[in-house]
């Protein structure tokens, strides 16, 4: 691939200038030179090269002059300087100044070939850095978040007034709602997306680990503990930290972490010296982190301290309207994936689909859809290929209908969810005008906008 490398060789010095691209051609490169910087500039500005090897010393400008102009223009053209001159001042005032590396002369050819493969080897990282962070930016676009029931416009509405801020985010809702889907469409479309994302499943940590794992530690701070290490909060220092069920993280450690939040500084564990942040967190559970502090399980000021924006998501069966477009969303997604196109549901299907309560959510259904496209044998999908414990689901999941299983129910639960569908259902019917659901329900608007609140309704 050396043959597509472009390189400019800029010296006043024909014989040089010469010699360092006969070398440089040697190796495959296509080489241009340049015997001024007038010269070099004109060119600068007509092609793109990947390399620049430019003398520290020359007529017109210098070598200092080319790379202020380079940096300007070209921010992933690397700058390699080259001098005949014992100004190793001057040459390291140009490596402050962005050059990637200098050369004395006489020039040693080998340690050139080197320096220049490095030089390109640094920028092959830099472009698929580029490239990652906008295959990243893609894909946690909001436009990736299907929804058009009105509790998920509620959510974009929120998103796009705090996705530019700092602010701390709390988001709540069941397993597979898409909390860390939300978590990086806030980060990668906000300020910090040049930043580092950085997850932490706080449940999957074993409790003797998760101190060292978020702080990090010192050499010796326990048996182990061989050499330092930053923890996830170093690592995400300038980005985003997102705290996933957070609902389990030990309060002995909730303690320190209230401590980190509020002086915006982390202790590793075993080390008394202070490491200053500068962290946006995000955090996400599925428990009911107010009725935990009402237990004692989780800290009350910790609480408010990470439910400064507070962004609660529905679960799928509470937004049946957004299941159509989500399917349609899933079907070209996994068939691009699986080399299956224009894949589509039937009428019959499609409404098996929207009969079900979906107690894993949009993860639920992205699997179905994956599994129903590698065992379809069409293009369409039937009745046939739904599960039968989806396709038997009766429509809108009458309560009348309902059989006591013969083990019990837990009563209260049962009848909070009741209570939640049927809130919702008016809210959706009435295209979320709270005076008007209340009438339907037969109770005051207060009684239902204190039972919205309760429930955690995304109205």
């Amino acid at each position: 691939m050396a043959d597509e490398i472009k390189i400019l060789v800029i010296d006043d010095d024909d014989s040089g200038r010469e010699a360092l691209t006969l070398l440089l051609r040697s190796a495959g490169y296509k080489v241009i030179s340049a015997a001024s910087g007038e010269e070099a500039l004109d060119i600068i500005d007509r092609e793109q090269f990947q390399v620049i090897v430019s003398d520290l010393f020359l007529p017109d400008k210098s070598g200092l002059d080319i790379l202020q102009s380079v940096r300007k223009v070209a921010t992933t053209t690397e700058v390699i300087v080259v001098t005949g001159h014992a100004s190793a001042q001057t040459a390291v005032r140009a490596m402050k100044e962005g050059a990637f590396d200098y050369i004395t002369k006489p020039i040693d050819f080998d340690e050139l070939r080197i320096v220049v493969a490095k030089a390109l080897e640094k920028q092959q990282l830099l472009s698929e850095n580029i490239y990652l962070r906008n295959q990243l930016r893609d894909r946690f676009e909001f436009s990736n978040i299907i929804g058009n029931s009105p509790s998920m416009k509620l959510v974009f509405e929120r998103m796009t007034r705090i996705v530019k801020t700092d602010s701390t985010v709390l988001i709540t809702g069941d397993s597979g709602t898409g909390k860390e889907l939300v978590a990086r469409a806030l980060h990668y479309n906000g300020n910090r997306r040049e930043r580092p994302f950085v997850a932490v499943n706080c449940s999957a940590i074993p409790e003797a680990l998760m101190e060292s794992e978020l702080f990090g530690h010192v050499r010796g701070a326990f048996t182990g503990a061989i050499k330092d290490k930053a923890g996830k909060f170093e690592a995400a220092n300038h980005g985003t930290i997102f705290l996933d069920e957070i609902g389990t993280m030990p309060l002995h450690l909730q303690t320190k972490l209230l401590r980190v939040l509020q002086e915006q500084e982390v202790e590793r564990v075993g080390s008394n010296k202070p490491v200053k942040l500068h962290v946006r967190v995000i955090s996400a559970t599925n428990l009911d982190l107010e009725n935990k502090v009402k237990l004692g399980e989780f800290r009350e000021d910790l609480f408010y301290r990470l439910n400064v924006i507070p962004l609660h998501l529905p679960p799928l069966r509470e937004r049946k309207q957004d299941i159509m477009p989500l399917v349609i969303h899933f079907l070209e997604k996994q068939g691009r994936l699986m080399g299956r196109l224009n894949m589509t549901v039937d009428k019959r299907a499609f409404e098996a689909l929207e009969r079900y309560s979906w107690p894993g959510n949009v993860r639920e259904l992205e699997n179905l859809v994956e599994r129903m496209i590698a065992l379809t044998d069409g293009s369409v999908i039937t009745m046939d290929d739904i599960p039968a414990g989806i396709a038997a689901e009766k429509a809108g999941g009458n309560f009348v209908d309902f059989e006591l299983p013969g083990d019990g129910i837990d009563m209260e639960v049962t009848l909070r969810d009741l209570e939640r569908k049927l809130i919702v259902q008016s809210l959706e019917c009435s295209n979320g005008i709270k005076s008007r659901a209340a009438s339907m329900l037969g109770i005051n608007r207060t009684t239902l906008v204190e039972k919205i609140k309760r429930l955690k309704i995304g109205y």
